[in-house]
């Protein structure tokens, strides 16, 4: 048999080829290569159209199930005597709670952005006391724990034409010129700011345009608007930032009992939820102020509140703080309820530091060093991965050093 060609010609095409493959490292892997952070980004794309186990899909695979759906109906007839505990539950409830422990209706979830939100998180409060079987149980959120990451797009040359044309101290001017330039963010922004208006002012229409606006638009204007930072001094720039949520109109004109908030926002299962979301993703675990999750995390759900009867906002012009438009006068009993529910929005350590360190981050971006460039952020973040080693590159040098091996003994 005669022996095949001098593979060196092969070698060297090959050696030749290596270093653009290994340069990829710096963009996409290529198309038959599986890495970790490629399974990351294409879990992200789906979770933002379909949820691991959502409540609308769980109780489709009740319904397939005689026994469960039947106890799904019963339980949703006797939710309120089995939340509260009482001695008079029946025996039906309580059978009805331990057939659908195992189904996947008790580790349902929602997601703030989803079409069906409503009956989603009707399904997840209907079957909520089953999770206890008439033990007390706090509120848990029912929204899916996740934290969308998006690059900043905007482009810092549009930055450098503001910071020319706006005062130098106002950043709250520069985030409402920022969403102006975005045609979803500016319509949204008209939307509520006309059914806010006191000419128009309706107050339901009001919370439901603002929540629209939290919801949809980019998340990164969205906290640029309402989390500007502003000097202690420039009274214009702080009054600007607490009125971003027209308080005029989306505010209780008569300030009522923080008690009485909650009661109302309890009998609506939207403002229930996003309750429940931030007393989980805000929460000090401890007396140091651990905090339970991580600081976007809980910014997400303090934003989800506006909208909401329990919509908090700014306290003053002159500082960050912000608390709950109510009172604890006339609590009696109730006193110090009353005032563990005001103080965990008014002296929460994390919420607190959250909000500080996002307005850092604000400043920064218009900062001097930032300003001067000419690339956009995103831009930036591309070229920090490019200093990264792919995960994959290793596998791929070994391959081509085997198959040169391979070739070079055959």
């Amino acid at each position: 048999m005669a022996r095949p060609a001098n593979p060196l010609p092969v070698l060297s095409i090959l050696l030749l080829l290596l270093p653009p493959l290994l340069s990829l490292g710096a963009g996409e892997c290529p198309c038959a290569c599986t890495t970790r952070s490629g399974q990351g980004v294409r879990r992200r794309r789906e979770g933002r159209g379909r949820l691991t186990n959502s409540c609308i899909q769980a109780r489709k695979k009740c319904q397939a199930d005689p026994t469960c759906i039947a106890a799904y109906h019963h339980l949703n007839s006797c939710t309120s005597s089995i939340k509260n505990s009482s001695p008079a539950v029946s025996v039906d409830c309580l059978e009805a709670a331990q057939h659908l422990r195992d189904s996947s209706l008790m580790s349902c979830t929602c997601h703030r952005h989803m079409k069906n939100q409503t009956a989603c998180l009707d399904i997840f409060w209907t079957v909520h006391p089953a999770r206890s079987l008439g033990d007390y149980e706090p509120d848990v959120s029912p929204y899916e724990d996740t934290v969308t990451r998006k690059p900043w797009k905007m482009n810092l040359r549009r930055l450098n034409t503001l910071k020319q044309g706006v005062e130098e101290s106002d950043l709250c001017l520069k985030f409402t010129t920022l969403c102006a330039l975005n045609d979803k963010c500016d319509r949204l922004r008209k939307a509520y700011g006309e059914a806010c208006s006191r000419s128009h002012c309706q107050r339901q229409t009001c919370l439901r345009q603002l929540r629209a606006f939290f919801e949809k638009a980019s998340e990164h204007l969205a906290q640029g608007l309402l989390l500007c930072p502003c000097a202690p001094s420039d009274l214009g720039c702080g009054q600007r930032r607490r009125n971003t949520i027209a308080p005029s109109c989306s505010l209780p004109s008569e300030t009522p009992n923080c008690l009485e908030l909650r009661r109302l926002c309890l009998s609506d299962k939207l403002c229930r939820s996003r309750l429940a979301d931030f007393q989980t993703h805000c929460h000090p675990m401890d007396i140091l102020g651990t905090c339970a999750t991580e600081q976007s995390r809980c910014l997400q759900a303090y934003m989800g509140l506006i909208g909401t009867a329990m919509t908090p906002n700014f306290v003053s012009d002159i500082n960050a703080s912000v608390a709950l438009s109510c009172t604890c006068r006339g609590s009696g009993n109730l006193q110090e309820d009353c005032e563990r529910l005001e103080e965990s929005f008014s002296h929460n350590p994390c919420l607190m530091e959250a909000i500080a360190v996002k307005m850092r981050l604000h400043s920064q971006l218009f900062s001097q060093h930032l300003a001067d460039s000419t690339l956009p952020l995103k831009e930036h973040q591309n070229k920090d991965l490019a200093l990264r080693t792919q995960p994959w590159m290793p596998s791929l040098f070994f391959c081509t050093l085997t198959l040169i091996l391979f070739l070079s003994f055959w």
